[in-house]
């Protein structure tokens, strides 16, 4: 009974660790999507739209950044400070709303608003789903890479050849990878939560990287389903 009774409590003290760095992770996460939404907003209603994307230098230079403070954040996680990872994904963030804006320009408002809470919904099964499950994703997580990779691939050569039908095929693809990869990288964050604890608590870095995992799987599904089903102006 007593052996039983210390597996419990360490099951119980696993399980409350795991919730603990999940909140931490979606709490950042949610920050990210606010501080990308209210930049969004307000560089497409101040008129800032047009010089943003008419100057190309400006324009590539942001979306560079994007890339940059990604693969530094995901290269460095562990070697920066905590505020230094906080201001990178604020300023991620606040970049992806730049580039976000030109998406009030394209598509209605009332079609953009329904289409979040859309990938919200379908998010947040997959993600409960990953947290829940007792079942190993790694083998769909590996097939949903080698899916993304094709995405690239094709988005990559539909930059060349334009067709709306091929666009239409990724963005369709699109939605299957990044709803997989969402269920997967939330069991991996699960999995990892134990790693993540330090003699200060939970370590403000690695909730800032699985922060950073789920807001991409985020915007992307968004993306996807946007082009999809979203109400052109």
């Amino acid at each position: 009974m007593e052996n039983y009774s210390q597996d419990q409590r360490l099951t119980k003290a696993v399980s409350d660790i795991q919730q603990a760095f999940l909140a931490r992770v979606y709490g950042w996460m949610g920050l990210g999507l606010l501080l990308t939404a209210i930049t969004s907003v307000y560089i497409f209603s101040s008129g800032l739209l047009p010089v943003i994307f008419q100057n190309r230098i400006l324009f590539y230079g942001i979306i560079i950044g994007q890339f940059g403070l990604v693969i530094l954040l995901s290269a460095r996680i562990g070697k920066i400070s905590a505020t230094t990872a906080i201001l990178l994904f604020v300023l991620y963030s606040i970049l992806t709303g730049v580039t976000f804006s030109a998406i009030l320009a394209i598509f209605l408002p009332e079609s953009v608003f329904s289409i979040f809470l859309t990938t919200a919904g379908m998010f947040g099964a997959m993600s409960l789903y990953g947290y829940m499950t007792k079942k190993s994703l790694v083998g769909v997580g590996q097939f949903m890479i080698m899916g993304l990779i094709g995405v690239v691939i094709a988005s990559v050569v539909n930059i060349f050849l334009g067709s709306a039908d091929l666009q239409w095929i990724i963005s369709f693809i699109s939605v299957i990878v990044f709803t997989g990869l969402t269920a997967w990288d939330t069991q991996k964050l699960k999995n990892y939560a134990v790693t993540a604890i330090t003699d200060n608590g939970i370590s403000t870095q690695a909730s800032i990287f699985g922060a950073l995992i789920l807001y991409l799987d985020f915007v992307n599904l968004f993306i996807a389903l946007l082009n999809l089903f979203g109400k052109r102006r």
